[in-house]
């Protein structure tokens, strides 16, 4: 059976790496990562019970219930817009 390795036990620098490739850059520049999106605000009224339901799940997730929501109607828009 081979020794674990504990890599706080060697030496700085003499960490056993192996074969190193360089790879070219391939994430987009952070400009490509912004999501904008034509939006329209609308004045809407919900049940207590379906807000209440959205603001557990988010706090849960730690995201912003409206998000959630605005992301169920574009999918449901996406689904029947075929």
């Amino acid at each position: 059976m081979k020794k674990k390795i504990k890599y706080d036990d060697l030496p700085p620098g003499d960490e056993p790496i192996g074969e190193l490739e360089i790879i070219e850059d391939f994430l987009p520049p952070p400009e490509k990562l912004v999501f904008k999106q034509d939006r329209q605000k609308v004045t809407i009224s919900l049940s207590r019970s379906s807000v209440q339901f959205f603001k557990k799940h988010a706090a849960k997730h730690k995201v912003k219930y409206q998000n959630m929501i605005r992301n169920l109607l574009d999918e449901y828009v996406a689904r029947h817009n075929k």
